[in-house]
């Protein structure tokens, strides 16, 4: 992945690149693992999810290997830059992170595990990294899609924070934010499933390797 060489700050609205009003890639029809349609439609009573936990070739990986979600999309969110494409988000000058969209059946996994699945699978106290990638477009980030998501995401990242404070780590710098107004963008087609296609590929998620208190269990029908 891209390694900025500008020193991570988020750009304002005015400072941020101006974008395009249609994206200047199409999306592939259909999830290379799973075989569900990326862009939907989706099926009536699955849930979405939105996940920032560093590079998103790794991340996305995580959780299309996870009992109970449909499918996954890499792409950016949480910026200013409308359509933006991967090397202007690597510049810093959209604001935007590197995202996972993922839909999942509630009623085969709670939005709670897939919280335990996102705080034990990065450092959520880096700030504007994760690892040895540096830039905003690695910070974590979960963008909720209802209140009840806001509310599960506030309870988990305090319960996390008691564990990692008592582990010697720092202070949680996860963005806690809603969807609603963060449009989500699509990646450029190789981006999607990368490590499927490039099973070999570079993979820079890691865990504090402390765990989450909550989301233990499967959600019941």
């Amino acid at each position: 992945m891209f390694l900025s060489r500008r020193t991570p700050e988020l750009p304002t609205p005015d400072q941020a690149l101006r974008g395009r009003p249609e994206p200047e890639f199409t999306v592939p029809d259909r999830h290379t693992v799973l075989g569900n349609p990326l862009l939907g439609p989706y099926p009536e009573g699955m849930e979405i999810a939105d996940f920032g936990l560093g590079c998103f070739w790794g991340a996305e990986r995580k959780f299309w290997q996870t009992e109970g979600v449909w499918t996954t999309l890499a792409g950016y969110q949480g910026g200013h830059t409308p359509n933006p494409a991967y090397e202007e988000v690597c510049s810093g000058l959209t604001g935007h992170t590197e995202a996972v969209r993922v839909v999942f059946d509630p009623k085969i996994v709670s939005y709670e595990s897939l919280l335990k699945l996102f705080w034990e699978s990065h450092n959520p106290t880096q700030g504007f990294r994760q690892g040895n990638d540096v830039g905003t477009q690695y910070r974590s980030a979960i963008h909720t899609h209802s209140e009840a998501q806001a509310t599960a995401a506030e309870a988990s990242r305090e319960a996390y924070q008691k564990v990692l404070t008592g582990s010697g780590y720092g202070t949680i710098t996860t963005e806690l934010l809603p969807a609603e107004g963060r449009t989500f963008w699509p990646a450029e087609g190789h981006h999607q499933q990368y490590l499927d296609k490039n099973p070999a590929g570079y993979c820079g998620i890691g865990g504090t390797g402390v765990s989450c208190p909550i989301g233990v269990a499967k959600a019941e029908g």
